[in-house]
């Protein structure tokens, strides 16, 4: 196989977006068992699982939206906009990669089956309808946050904390509207036609939403700070807080980080920013 024809296989199984499927770590390293090597070796299956299941959802939303991506500045060079990759070879790419996901993830267990399955079910609506509703797309969006997240508890067979819920949900919202506003700002009159949601969606309303987005987001992770059994944690909160303050700087800046978050490596304050945040709280949850 051609070095162009992996990059184009990459490029639509969408590899760089698998750091969302990171979040199924998120039940592991908060109940202190990040060295159990039986329960990491669990949650890197329900990883991959969930990797396999989110590019199948990617291939099927860019052959529902293949005809506005080729109208789009940045989409219209994914394989199938450009027609690098047929839609025949697409199709066999679901089948594969659903079926394999899907058996990856029945080997752990019904009910991680079944967090699977909502994933995969919930794209699809969101793929076909929710998308084109203003803030039922950024909802859903938020919700599957949710989902990878319980699924990684489910996995491991860990308590269910609600801040496991909350946490990456005003997490998601923060993002995917930052993106939204992100994505107002770098297309400006031509948003409507390259994504259907982005007519209804004005700056003052993604300002807007912003603004409460990041108020619930930093309220979340205070209390939880503040509440949960590793009582030091309230010291990360100046981490946590310059990370989404850059972030939401990034957006309505009009950043393409903001539109790309996987493209973070790039702000180095940013980046340096996650590290000393990740160091902090997992110095005060293990040490």
């Amino acid at each position: 196989m051609k070095l162009k024809n992996i990059k184009d296989l990459l490029t639509l199984i969408r590899v760089k977006q698998w750091y969302k499927n990171i979040l199924l770590f998120l039940a592991l390293f908060f109940s202190g068992n990040i060295f159990n090597i039986d329960l990491i070796k669990i949650s890197l299956l329900g990883f991959i699982s969930f990797c396999l299941l989110s590019s199948t959802n990617y291939i099927i939303n860019d052959l529902v939206d293949i005809e506005k991506d080729r109208n789009h500045p940045e989409k219209k060079n994914r394989p199938l906009a450009s027609r690098a990759i047929s839609k025949s070879k697409a199709l066999f790419l679901i089948i594969v990669l659903s079926c394999s996901g899907l058996y990856l993830a029945y080997t752990l267990g019904l009910f991680f089956l079944l967090a699977a399955l909502s994933l995969l079910i919930i794209t699809q609506l969101y793929s076909f309808f929710l998308k084109k509703i203003i803030m039922a797309d950024v909802l859903v969006i938020a919700a599957l946050f949710v989902i990878r997240a319980t699924a990684g508890a489910l996995a491991i067979k860990v308590v269910i904390s609600p801040w496991l819920l909350l946490g990456p949900f005003f997490l998601a919202l923060f993002l995917a509207i930052g993106k939204r506003h992100a994505d107002l700002h770098f297309l400006q009159e031509d948003a409507a036609s390259t994504r259907e949601v982005l007519g209804q969606y004005t700056k003052e309303t993604t300002n807007g939403l912003m603004l409460i987005s990041t108020t619930l987001l930093i309220m979340s992770y205070a209390f939880y700070s503040f509440l949960n059994e590793y009582n030091s944690l309230l010291y990360t909160i100046p981490f946590a807080l310059f990370v989404i303050f850059r972030f939401y700087h990034l957006a309505n800046s009009g950043s393409i980080i903001a539109r790309h978050p996987e493209k973070v490596i790039k702000d180095k304050a940013m980046i340096i920013g996650m590290l000393l945040w990740l160091t902090a709280t997992a110095t005060f949850i293990y040490l």
